[in-house]
Formats: C-alpha cells, structure tokens, sequence
C-alpha cells in the first residue's frame, strides 16, 4: 500500500516507525509547521518531521490542510490510505474521499469512550481501571468514525500519564499494522460507535496542575499520577510552588495518625504530620501522603531527602 502518514507528537512515532519497517510505502510525511519550543524558544521539528527526515521521507507542513491547494498536493500522492495519529488538524471530506481505503485514526482510548482531546490523561485522572487503543475510519465528525479494531490495557495502581501514553504509543503501532493486514486481506469489519456510550474529554492545561485539597485524597492521588510528567501536580508551601510526583493515600497506621493529629479547625491542605520519610496533608475526605517533591530551583526528590534540607513543621498549609 501507498501511505501518506499524518501526526505530530511523540505517540505517533512508534506507528511511523511500524510503517516505515513494514511492507508499506511511505511516500509521505504530514506534520504541523515547525513552532518555537524549549527555554530558548528555538524553532524546532516535530517529534514526527525528525522521524520522517531520518527515514528520508518527504515532509508537508501546511497551515491548514483544508485549503485547496493542500487537497490537491495530498491528492497527487494518490494513496491507498491516509494514517492519522494525533496529527493536531481536521479533515475536510475532500481529503478523506481522496485514498481508496479511507483514512485511518490511531486513537488513545477504547472508543466511544474518550473522544476528543487528553483520553489518556483522562483515563488516569478519573481511574479506569482499563484504557486502550481503537483503530477507526475516519469520517466528519471528531473521534465518530466506525471502530476497526481495539486493544485493551490494564492499568497499573501507580499509573502515570507517561507511563500510559508510552504503553498506548507501543499498543497503537502494532494495532495499526494488524488494521492494515485485515484491510488488504478484505477481512476488517466496521462497527458503528454507540453514542449513547460516548464521552468527551478536554484539554489538560496547566492551572489544572493546582491541587485543590477540597478535593477527597484518592482523587488527589490521581491527580498527581494524570497530570505527570505535564503539567505535573503542585502546591505552594512557604511561598514557593511544590511539585508532588509521587503521592499515596494514607492507609492503616498511617491513617490512624493522621485522624489523631486532625480536628475540625484546620482546613484542607493543612499539613498534618511530618515522619522522616513523608508530609501528610489533610484533604476533604482522608490524608495525602507525598513520596516525592520538587521544591522552586531545586532537583525531583523523595519526600526523605527533601526534608534532610527543607524545614517542614505540622500546622504549614499547602
């Protein structure tokens, strides 16, 4: 088959990467434009264009890739099918009548459920308990498509974002391989999405990464596991933002503790006790316990040797 493969981000570079190494031809690359990136603010590739440039491949970045000019560009390729994976643009029905297979969507979660933006770190930050990747003929709706195939992933209890994404990156190459062996073999079937069973998702943004300890801690938790590596969970102690990393619910004797040490006067977030491996904090059901912190200008750190040279007393506020 002749490929035009679309994406930008990292999760899509495990897929090109399948593509190039299979059987297929990859006759083209369509990313975003090149954007400023990093504390330097140099202009810099996609994660996909690197890819594309070291496998040789032809690379578009259009604007928008609904203009006529671009239709017809993609059209000159004349593909057998387009792969899209978080490519960042929609599709006008002129581009998708264009291949003779139709266009294919690598998607992050187990479709109708998490539609749209952030799937994986929603699948985290609400605790699914199982996430996965759907292939789906594209059509003109957002995620509406007919599912082609699905893989399941169980989630681990310390389940982060990263994690997840990475797995899911791994999941969706081999998923796109196997939808593009049923396609030619004739055998792939297409199921209808149920829109009754449809969720939305959006977008992560960093004032998200402020925890709200009016919140109960097993949300808390999640929270701090979904939203890591970005924009990552933090607080303010003392004046400067605290980034927490790793975070547990306080269970059994540590619990115990913690409701000793509680009373109705003090407000969620009040930090509760100090050990000399943990910071508890109260929430508004249960107690947090933090593992691992970054204090303002300083390195990640277990809670053990942050405490070794960063003063923190019961009564501070988080």
């Amino acid at each position: 088959m002749r490929i035009i493969f679309m994406g930008t981000p990292d999760f899509a570079v495990s897929s090109l990467q399948t593509l190039v190494q299979s059987k297929h031809e990859v006759c083209l690359v369509v990313t975003q434009p090149d954007k400023p990136r990093g504390r330097g603010n140099q202009v810099s590739f996609s994660p996909v264009k690197e890819e594309a440039v070291k496998a040789g491949i032809p690379v578009y970045q259009p604007v928008k890739i609904k203009e006529k000019e671009c239709v017809s560009y993609i059209r000159s390729f004349q593909p057998d099918v387009i792969v899209v994976v978080a490519f960042g643009q929609i599709l006008s029905k002129e581009l998708l009548d264009i291949p003779k297979y139709g266009c294919i969507n690598v998607h992050g979660s187990l479709l109708p459920k998490y539609r749209g933006a952030a799937p994986i770190q929603w699948a985290v930050l609400n605790g699914e308990k199982v996430s996965g990747v759907t292939t789906m003929r594209m059509d003109e709706g957002l995620d509406t498509g007919d599912i082609m195939l699905k893989k399941e992933v169980v989630l681990a209890e310390d389940e982060t974002a990263g994690s997840l994404f990475d797995r899911l990156q791994e999941e969706g190459a081999v998923l796109i391989r196997e939808t593009l062996e049923a396609l030619e073999k004739g055998t792939i079937t297409y199921t209808p999405q149920v829109e009754e069973e449809a969720t939305k998702t959006r977008m992560i943004t960093k004032d998200m990464g402020h925890l709200n300890f009016e919140r109960s801690a097993e949300e808390l938790e999640r929270y701090v596991r979904g939203l890591s590596p970005w924009p990552s969970a933090f607080g303010r102690l003392s004046g400067k933002t605290l980034k927490i990393w790793k975070a547990k619910v306080a269970e059994g004797e540590q619990e115990a503790a913690c409701r000793e040490a509680d009373s109705e006067e003090l407000e969620a977030g009040t930090i509760l006790l100090v050990t000399k491996q943990h910071i508890f904090v109260k929430t508004a059901e249960g107690y947090l316990r933090l593992d691992e912190v970054q204090i303002e200008g300083k390195k990640r750190m277990g809670c053990e040797d942050f405490l070794r040279g960063f003063t923190v007393e019961a009564g501070m506020s988080l």
